[in-house]
């Protein structure tokens, strides 16, 4: 069995060749181990530091954000003969000695995706770990709150950025964010019957550091709830557009009965007509809402044939080398 052990970078020179030295080289169960660094446009020696320490690099000419560093290092570790995958990252806050209790799930055939938990202590208390600022740490926990509602099942941390991959999961999962591609995963893996778990890890946090994902908290909000939105969409299109229809149908047909009460008691119309034309308005757009929302069931159904497609095409190439 052979693990990859995906390390995305940017401008890491400072950490990263002592986090590749960390990086177990044996564990039980597996037979090789590589590790690969994603260099995502670092301009600085990041690459070439861990080319030294012994890591298989795969650089981008520039930035183009996490969620494609993952892609790419997901790519390479397929075509590498994965048959687990470990992401982590480079900036030395997680602990390698968490990778064997990560996997184990998955070396045990309970889980297909196990996610870190920086929440959770060992014996199952809640934590907010050091120097992890009172509003991020907010910010995780609604996150969680939030893709728990998507999927059916709450997980303590959907934002963690080290976790282990079956071979199955890696060949199911099929992301769109560059941004960032760790809430996305959940929403993928889950819609697709992924068996996930979340086990504790510990994390150290740099006082002094400023995330490279997270630096300003507005734009990584908006940039993860686009990409959640946009999943979600493509996902549950009958829900989404559903949800978004309801209150227009609603307000529309509250509006309707009034003018038509008024019409009633007073024979006129007058002074409502703008209300009548604005009920009927409301609750025709909220009844092409729902419209949109069956032709769009209608190419979800299509676009997961098409991933199954995908799915099974991969599986032959990948097992066959």
């Amino acid at each position: 069995m052979k693990l990859i052990i995906l390390i995305p970078a940017f401008n890491e020179a400072e950490k990263i060749s002592s986090v590749i030295g960390t990086m177990p080289r044996s564990l039980p169960q597996i037979d090789e181990i590589e590790i690969i660094v994603v260099d995502d446009g670092s301009k600085d020696e990041t690459a070439n530091l861990a080319r030294v320490a012994g890591a298989t690099v795969i650089s981008h000419f520039r930035n183009m954000g996490v969620g494609q560093a993952f892609h790419t290092g997901l790519q390479a570790a397929l075509n590498s003969g994965a048959d687990v995958l470990v992401n982590i990252d480079a900036d030395g806050q997680f602990d390698s000695n968490d990778i064997l209790p990560l996997l184990q799930p998955i070396l045990d055939k309970k889980a297909d995706f196990v996610s870190g938990d920086r929440f959770t202590t060992d014996d199952g208390a809640a934590q907010r770990p050091d120097y992890m600022s009172a509003i991020k740490f907010w910010g995780n926990k609604r996150m969680s709150d939030l893709i728990g509602f998507i999927v059916g099942h709450r997980f303590p941390d959907v934002s963690c950025g080290f976790r282990a991959y079956s071979k199955e999961a890696m060949l199911k999962l099929n992301l769109t964010g560059k941004f960032t591609y760790t809430q996305e995963s959940f929403l993928d893996l889950a819609n697709k019957g992924m068996v996930m778990k979340s086990v504790p890890v510990k994390v150290r946090y740099f006082p002094e550091r400023k995330s490279r994902v997270a630096g300003s908290i507005m734009k990584y909000m908006f940039q993860t709830i686009k990409i959640i939105i946009r999943a979600y969409r493509d996902y549950r299109p009958m829900r989404f557009f559903g949800l978004l229809g309801l209150p227009l149908v609603i307000i529309g047909f509250l509006m309707g009965i009034f003018v038509l009460i008024h019409y009633f008691v007073s024979g006129a119309f007058s002074p409502y007509i703008f209300l009548a034309f604005g009920a009927v308005y409301l609750f025709s757009f909220g009844i092409l809402m729902w419209l949109i929302g069956l032709l769009a069931d209608m190419f979800v159904r299509l676009r997961l044939n098409q991933e199954q497609l995908l799915y099974n095409d991969k599986k032959q190439r990948y097992d066959k080398e």
